[in-house]
């Protein structure tokens, strides 16, 4: 039969909360790592057991990691950490996953939650570069400071919002109504003035580069998914490599038997199914069509 008159993958419903979205799933582990640190490094623990240990310490964005590029990992996870100095310590996790919540789900109905969660992950990258970059000229490195918070992430996702709605209306400290566009602008213009300034300790580059990516990529209709499966076409491609034997009839070659291309398009036309499933038809390159449409005659051509 042809791939039409194959049901699509439909991804298994077992397995952790799979009802969850991603925006869900990630303010539920900044919660999480939240209250570990506040566990591990308060007094909660030490008149029980002598324990201090700062997961925002171990786990934070210095500004010298170019010196310690081991600590790749920290690129990525110091946008799960949040501020642990009183009373500030409420208030930064609290305001980020606030607007995480209200501009995140409409950004995820939009994109889907697999690309949504790459979409997040890699802003937060990218604000985490440029702020180690601002760092670097303005001599933040001898200072040795650090960088925690998803703001870089939330920026991206009201960014991204803004560009999708615009003229949507929302309400400033949820009182004021103005339209997102308006949001978009006061931010952008609080961000540039603080990182003019550099009198306050908030990461303004960090914002202004989560929030040029999220334009970027709404407005260029960029796609991650070649992140999550770059590796997976390497294996297929070795996987799929088969001999080629030469005759005098053929001077191209040919494989090594009729059937042995049949595998590795049964095999390709169940990832790119398992790709549509998961992130839709318009994720698909113009190969991966090409690949559906010749699958389709082939198996098509086997009938009766």
């Amino acid at each position: 039969m042809g791939f039409q008159d194959r049901g699509y993958y439909r991804s298994p419903t077992s397995g952790f909360a799979p009802e969850w979205s991603a925006v869900n799933a990630i303010i539920a582990i900044n919660v999480a790592v939240w209250l570990a640190n506040f566990i591990l490094a308060g007094n909660l623990l030490r008149e029980v057991v002598s324990v201090n240990f700062s997961l925002n310490n171990f786990c934070c964005l210095q500004s010298d990691l170019p010196s310690h590029l081991w600590k790749f990992w920290t690129l990525l996870t110091y946008g799960f950490l949040h501020d642990d100095r009183p009373p500030w310590h409420i208030l930064h996790i609290l305001f980020n996953m606030l607007t995480l919540w209200f501009f995140g789900r409409p950004i995820e109905a939009v994109l889907g939650r697999a690309e949504f969660t790459r979409f997040y992950c890699v802003s937060i990258i990218v604000a985490g570069l440029a702020w180690l970059i601002g760092e670097r000229l303005t001599g933040g490195m001898m200072d040795n400071s650090r960088l925690v918070g998803a703001s870089g992430g939330v920026m991206a996702v009201l960014a991204a919002f803004i560009w999708y709605y615009p003229r949507q209306t929302v309400l400033i400290y949820g009182i004021l109504p103005v339209p997102a566009w308006a949001l978009g602008v006061l931010y952008l213009f609080s961000d540039l003035q603080g990182a003019g300034s550099q009198a306050s300790d908030v990461a303004h580059v960090a914002h202004l580069a989560g929030a040029a990516f999220g334009i970027l990529y709404v407005w260029r209709g960029w796609r991650l998914d070649g992140l999550a499966e770059s590796w997976d076409r390497i294996r297929q491609s070795i996987r799929t490599r088969r001999l080629r034997v030469f005759s005098p009839d053929d001077e191209a070659g040919r494989r090594f038997g009729s059937d042995d291309d049949e595998p590795p398009l049964e095999e390709e036309v169940d990832r790119i199914l398992e790709k549509i499933g998961r992130s839709g038809e318009a994720s698909l390159t113009e190969g991966e069509r090409e690949t559906l449409a010749r699958a389709s005659r082939r198996f098509k051509g086997r009938r009766g």
